[in-house]
């Protein structure tokens, strides 16, 4: 990964802004949110800037990989457990205050009963996009293989959201922040996330996800991932048939879907990333000023924007006064290093 750029660093505190800026524009209509904020490309980080669940989480990931990979190469073994204690330390936190989606509570809730396999608290058919609102610190930390990248971003998605297309938008959310990182031109990037599909299309990650796909009703463990990689190549070609051809002031919701499943919130996140690839704040407004899942939303730009153009992508007035700066910064610095 090019170091020189703070890629890690960028991506953290970019999509730490992204989320406070969507916070309260989440659950708003585009006229409200105009009416109550002005124009769009106007917008400000609100005053304290305080982040949402999506931060939290992928804190606690980026917590949970840490150790993991202190104590060794990283496995499914090695992992499950100290993400899956964070995640349960985050669900019983007091500062999860912030509206977290119900299918990461459940989940969490039967995460914290010992002596079950974590495949029994996976809740088979969410596909929300809670999981890869907060996968980018698997595209982050250096050493990884291909295998054991593509298989902890699924992991980390199944401890939740067990459905196919969970797993696979939240491998391709973390093979996009991972391309842009490594410095991917963003005008290739569609092609290249579909490439990646393709190639996965058939493949079940049994080593990192055992026998999670028991639990469907698919008769073959491809048959089961399949669909989700299915899902998402037809929300990317949405995403390839909007890129040059809908206006920035039109809410992207209306091209690449409302985000609220997780095939969506990174297509559409993407949109507004790709709308604005050198504008990183513009992107982050235009996600913020949508219809759908705006947090997420402009939560996934934000770390798209951040991975490709580095820490430098965020003014000094923003980026100072996010909340949990400091362990963002924590984390990112290890990785970046």
């Amino acid at each position: 990964m090019t170091t020189t750029k703070n890629a890690a660093t960028g991506t953290m505190i970019g999509l730490a802004l992204g989320d406070a800026l969507g916070f309260p524009t989440e659950f708003r209509s585009v006229p409200g949110i105009l009416a109550d904020f002005g124009p769009w490309r106007e917008m400000e980080l609100p005053k304290p800037a305080i982040v949402t669940d999506d931060t939290q989480m992928t804190l606690a990931l980026g917590r949970g990989l840490r150790t993991a990979m202190e104590r060794g190469a990283l496995g499914p073994e090695r992992m499950e457990r100290p993400v899956r204690e964070e995640f349960v330390a985050w669900n019983r936190s007091p500062e999860n205050n912030r509206a977290p989606g119900r299918t990461c509570v459940t989940a969490c809730e039967l995460l914290a009963a010992e002596g079950h396999a974590w495949q029994d608290a996976s809740q088979i058919h969410s596909k929300g996009c809670g999981a890869n609102m907060r996968v980018a610190p698997v595209a982050l930390v250096p050493g990884l293989t291909d295998e054991e990248r593509a298989g902890a971003a699924q992991l980390q998605s199944a401890l939740t959201h067990g459905h196919p297309t969970a797993l696979a938008a939240s491998d391709l959310t973390a093979h996009a922040v991972r391309l842009l990182a490594q410095g991917a031109d963003p005008t290739a990037l569609v092609g290249l996330l579909r490439s990646y599909a393709l190639d996965n299309r058939d493949v079940y990650h049994e080593r990192w996800l055992g026998d999670l796909w028991l639990r469907s009703q698919d008769p073959t463990p491809a048959g089961f991932i399949r669909r989700g990689w299915d899902d998402c190549l037809d929300a990317l070609d949405r995403l390839r048939a909007a890129v040059g051809s809908v206006s920035p002031e039109t809410d992207p919701c209306l091209a690449t879907g409302e985000g609220w499943i997780a095939e969506e919130a990174m297509t559409t996140g993407l949109l507004c990333f790709l709308l604005f690839p050198d504008q990183p704040l513009t992107a982050l407004r235009r996600a913020a000023c949508t219809a759908g899942d705006s947090d997420s939303i402009a939560c996934l730009a934000g770390a798209f924007a951040g991975a490709h153009l580095g820490a430098g992508a965020w003014p000094a007035e923003w980026a100072e006064r996010i909340e949990y700066r400091e362990e963002l910064l924590s984390l990112a610095a290890l990785w970046d290093a």
